[in-house]
């Protein structure tokens, strides 16, 4: 199992269980997701559109207000990141 397929079940595994995260461990769960997707973009080379910046920085933003968020918020923030990480794997591994 690559990193980047370890690391989509770990943000699965952890939406699935939300309630027994702290604030700190979904803020850093967000910001590993947000380095990864930056990362994997300059990888495969894809033009992030206006819609591609914003899911960036609704990640930023969910991060740092993660001690609001609703149960349910979170759980949907982290599946966000986890199809987005899947979605630019997956156009990674077309291009190698």
């Amino acid at each position: 199992m690559s990193l980047t397929t370890a690391f989509i079940a770990e943000l699965i595994r952890a939406a699935n269980e939300v309630e027994r995260l702290t604030y700190y461990q979904i803020s850093r769960l967000l910001d590993r997701s947000v380095d990864t997707i930056r990362d994997m973009r300059r990888q495969t080379a894809i033009s992030s559109g206006h819609r591609a910046r914003d899911v960036v920085i609704d990640l930023q933003l969910a991060s740092a207000r993660a001690r609001d968020l609703s149960p349910a918020e979170t759980r949907d923030v982290l599946l966000d990141a986890a199809d987005i990480i899947r979605t630019l794997k997956i156009a990674l591994d077309g291009i190698t």
